[in-house]
């Protein structure tokens, strides 16, 4: 009899993740089918790079934040800037539709090939292959703590950086629980595919009011970019993983600030509680050689939504200190 009990219990079990399984890949072809590629997809090294393309002038590339992707930089910045740059906007590897650094990763607990450095030295590879060979680098939140490894890794390979909200300095306080375990083997295999198949639409809304606050989100913002990819299972578990190393990569990077040689353009909002302004980026101003810190009142974690006009404003900064403006 408790063989049977046993044995029901475990046709049970399976049935559960099967359905599971089958309501979260239903919602991916959903948020696949209602996001699909903005730009093309290029591979480099091996790897699929998804990249937007717009524009002609001096080269700036856009780099995306966490749980992102490229249609956030494509949502209304790239149109106030691609009348006078070559405009080149990135998916990070693991993250919209750019491949994972190494897929073997997908499914183990580790940062090794989801670090900034080597997500750098792979966006740069990546722009080379795109004729930009001495770009403008703008990395907004994550993406910030990229565009600073990216001076760091291939200092001849960029012009300038302008980092918007950058996670770029240490931080003392913990990260959400949730990030543990999604980026856990444990949490990766259970609690992600549950995210995926029954996270309701009104907690992703939430999620994006979240990060602008205190600032409205922009009309259209929500469905142009497609929260829905960042839901995706593999999407998770990535920048789960991505979110959890990123600590001790930015207290070693912090030793080298003091030895770069290139414009920085900083903005940040003093109303960002995300990335607090006076954790990072006033330290960071600190560190970095000639940087020029704009600080931003009233201003959450979006300045290039809330306030683009300053955040174009660096961008032009940045490219008349480097010569190319």
């Amino acid at each position: 009899m408790a063989a049977k009990l046993i044995a029901l219990l475990a046709l049970l079990a399976l049935a559960g993740c099967a359905f599971v399984d089958h309501r979260a890949d239903r919602r991916e072809v959903m948020a696949e089918a209602a996001h699909p590629p903005l730009g093309r997809l290029i591979e480099v090294e091996g790897q699929r790079v998804h990249a937007l393309v717009s524009g002609t002038g001096p080269d700036l590339v856009l780099i995306h934040g966490a749980s992102g992707n490229l249609r956030d930089m494509a949502f209304d910045l790239v149109d106030r800037l691609d009348d006078r740059y070559r405009v080149i906007a990135f998916d990070r590897p693991g993250l919209g539709y750019s491949d994972p650094i190494d897929p073997a990763a997908d499914d183990a607990f580790t940062t090794r090939a989801d670090s900034v450095a080597t997500q750098a030295r792979l966006l740069q590879a990546a722009a080379a292959a795109l004729g930009a060979e001495k770009p403008i680098v703008l990395g907004h939140s994550f993406g910030g703590a990229v565009a600073m490894a990216w001076a760091l890794e291939r200092p001849e390979a960029i012009a300038a950086v302008v980092d918007i909200a950058g996670a770029t300095m240490p931080w003392e306080t913990g990260l959400a629980t949730l990030y543990k375990v999604n980026g856990s083997a444990l949490g990766g295999a259970t609690v992600v595919p549950l995210l995926t198949a029954f996270a309701p639409e009104r907690l992703v809304d939430e999620t994006v009011e979240a990060v602008f606050a205190p600032n409205p989100v922009p009309e259209g913002y929500a469905d142009f970019v497609g929260a829905g990819l960042a839901v995706r299972r593999d999407s998770l578990r990535v920048n789960a993983r991505q979110v959890n190393g990123l600590l001790p990569q930015v207290a070693a990077m912090r030793e080298r600030y003091a030895t770069l040689d290139l414009p920085v353009e900083i903005v940040h909002g003093v109303a960002d509680t995300i990335v607090p302004l006076e954790v990072h980026s006033a330290r960071l101003a600190e560190l970095v050689p000639g940087a020029n810190l704009t600080v931003l009142e009233n201003v959450g974690h979006m300045p290039h939504h809330v306030v683009p006009d300053e955040v174009v404003a660096a961008i032009d900064r940045a490219a008349a200190r480097a010569g190319l403006r």
